[in-house]
C-alpha cells in the first residue's frame, strides 16, 4: 500500500467528523509533519504520514520532537487500522 493511499484515508475520516486536515509545507523549515488536523472544539495535531512500515527520517524525528516539547499533540501513521485512534487522541488532547 502506497503513503497516498493512507493520507487520502486520513483526509477523508477527518473530514466525517468534522474536521479539516491541511496539507503542511513549511518553506523556511523542512522535515515538517505532513498533515495539520484541526477538529471541532479547538482539538490540533500533528501528523506524518508514512507507507506501511516505513519511519520519519531523522531530520522529521526532530521536528516531531520539537512539537512535542511545546505541547503539540503529535502522530506518525503508516496503517489504515490507525486512522481513528489517531483522530481519537487529537481530539482527546
Amino acid at each position: 500500500m502506497l503513503e497516498n493511499r493512507i493520507e487520502t484515508a486520513f483526509v477523508k475520516a477527518t473530514q466525517k467528523r468534522g474536521g479539516l486536515c491541511l496539507k503542511f509545507t513549511s518553506p523556511s523549515m523542512a522535515g515538517v509533519p505532513d498533515r495539520i488536523v484541526l477538529l471541532p472544539d479547538g482539538h490540533i495535531g500533528f501528523v506524518e504520514m508514512k507507507a506501511p512500515g516505513k519511519h520519519p527520517r531523522p531530520l522529521q524525528v526532530k521536528r516531531l520532537t520539537q512539537l512535542k516539547k511545546l505541547g503539540c499533540q503529535v502522530c506518525v501513521c503508516d496503517q489504515l487500522d490507525q486512522i481513528g485512534g489517531i483522530l481519537d487522541a487529537i481530539q482527546a488532547a
